[in-house]
């Protein structure tokens, strides 16, 4: 189908509201927020609600048009980026932003995939309850990318990843037809659990229009510490100990270098160590409950032990939820911190808990013998196994170079991370990024399996070209 044919045809479905034609409008959407990828489309369509999408689907498919589904373009790894051929048609869901229902008996919400995440946490919030996804682009990615990405993020140690917070899905096919899935049902034994085929796959196998999702009880009070700590190893121990003392009421457990809090106090504004010396390793870590009141004296005793039996050098516990946000503002400003001391080679990695300090013992070794003036920026979500094992090279690094030194650390991290059993995308996806190298890590027969799925469902390849697979 010629290209001004597909277009009216769009604006029959969508109308003229619906599509972004000029180039200056399209900027934002065929650009990654990094600005590492590039590309270009005939139009971006922006349906209103699952039968729109329906419409536009159906049309593509027709058409042999593919599709590049978009949320708010937040991602790390290229998975809503079209190529530069021009000849993909993004379809957004940023008009989609109806919170359809809440439930507070059911411990329910549904909404729409274009909701923003905060929006859905607000909703959670004046409704009583929590919704736990939390992510640092909450006020941009939509929830439709946080599914789509299977997204992570600071609560996974108590509440789990996306996939875990979602009941059901609304999904549109490749060929339009619409899957109704939109159930808020914790048992629902009755044949393949399809909703979390779609969680995670990028979009590559439908567009997931609307979610229902779990909702908690809402947190009456949280108890924060700053935790210093002298090796990897005994940062797991303390993670190790902390949840045999409080249970499921910690609910958050990061961790960063040294080196990581250097930069963040060199290059984000106001910002300072919480603690009066310098520590190898230092933890953040959260205690929450309906029941607010045994929360500080459950984190002192806890910490004091810790402290006496040595695991830990030195801690401070926050006294008030000005002294707490401080503490996560460190946290959250490792990313503006990277971008102002160099260019991060970033690794998003996921190894066992019990193997996290072998492994970067191992790969500290290996990066200081092989790339000796890099620096590592090693932080993550250690409840989880999660690690963000970056790497930094300097602002003026040539685009040559930059390339090569990126595909030699990739692969020296990545090896060791699959000969301790670990994964090379743990929250951000596949996408663009690690497309290439997911055939050295997976088995042939998964790889195969997941090609079966793909060609079941997207015969024609048309959704997401280019990304996961």
């Amino acid at each position: 189908m010629r290209k001004p044919e597909l277009i009216e045809r769009l604006s029959h479905l969508v109308g003229d509201t619906g599509l972004v034609l000029d180039a200056e409008g399209q900027a934002p959407y065929v650009r990654d927020w990094l600005g590492k990828w590039q590309g270009g489309t005939p139009v971006v369509v922006r349906p209103r609600n699952a039968t729109e999408v329906s419409a536009v689907m159906r049309l593509c498919h027709q058409s042999r048009t593919p599709v590049v589904p978009q949320g708010g373009n937040t991602g790390m790894s290229g998975g809503a980026t079209p190529d530069a051929s021009g000849a993909q048609v993004i379809l957004s869901l940023n008009r989609m932003t109806r919170i359809r229902e809440v439930d507070p008996v059911n411990n329910t919400l549904c909404a729409d995939a274009g909701v923003l995440l905060a929006d859905v946490q607000q909703a959670a919030r004046c409704a009583g309850r929590l919704f736990p996804l939390s992510l640092g682009s909450e006020g941009s990615c939509t929830l439709g990318g946080n599914l789509a990405t299977n997204a992570g993020g600071t609560a996974v140690l108590r509440y789990g990843n996306t996939r875990d917070l979602a009941l059901g899905l609304e999904v549109v096919l490749p060929d339009g037809r619409v899957w109704n899935g939109l159930r808020g049902l914790r048992k629902d034994n009755t044949g393949y659990d399809l909703k979390s085929l779609f969680i995670g796959s990028e979009g590559t196998l439908g567009i997931i229009t609307g979610a229902m999702l779990k909702l908690f009880p809402a947190p009456a009070g949280r108890a924060t510490a700053w935790v210093g700590v002298e090796s990897l190893a005994q940062v797991v121990g303390l993670l190790t100990r902390m949840q045999a003392a409080c249970g499921d009421r910690l609910t958050a457990f990061e961790m960063m270098s040294a080196r990581c809090l250097d930069l963040i106090v060199a290059h984000v504004d106001g910002a300072a160590n919480p603690l009066s010396a310098r520590h190898p390793y230092y933890a953040l870590l959260e205690l929450s409950d309906t029941e607010p009141s045994g929360l500080p004296a459950m984190l002192e005793s806890t910490l004091g032990g810790a402290l006496e039996a040595g695991l830990i050098q030195d801690c401070v516990i926050a006294m008030n939820d000005s002294q707490a946000q401080s503490m996560w503002r460190l946290r959250e400003g490792i990313s503006q911190a990277q971008m102002r001391a160099g260019k991060a080679v970033k690794h998003d990695i996921a190894v066992p808990i019990s193997r996290l300090a072998a492994f970067v013992d191992e790969a500290d070794l290996a990066l200081m013998s092989e790339f000796p003036h890099l620096p590592v920026v090693n932080f993550g979500h250690i409840g989880d196994g999660n690690l963000h094992y970056n790497v930094l090279l300097p602002l003026d690094v040539a685009p040559a170079e930059y390339a090569r030194l990126t595909a030699a650390l990739n692969r020296r991290v990545h090896d060791l991370v699959a000969q301790r059993g670990g994964s090379i995308s743990a929250e951000h996806g596949v996408g663009q990024l690690r497309r290439d190298e997911l055939r050295r890590y997976k088995s042939p027969v998964e790889m195969d399996l997941m090609l079966m799925i793909k060609r079941a469902l997207d015969p024609n390849q048309l959704m997401n070209p280019g990304k996961l697979l």
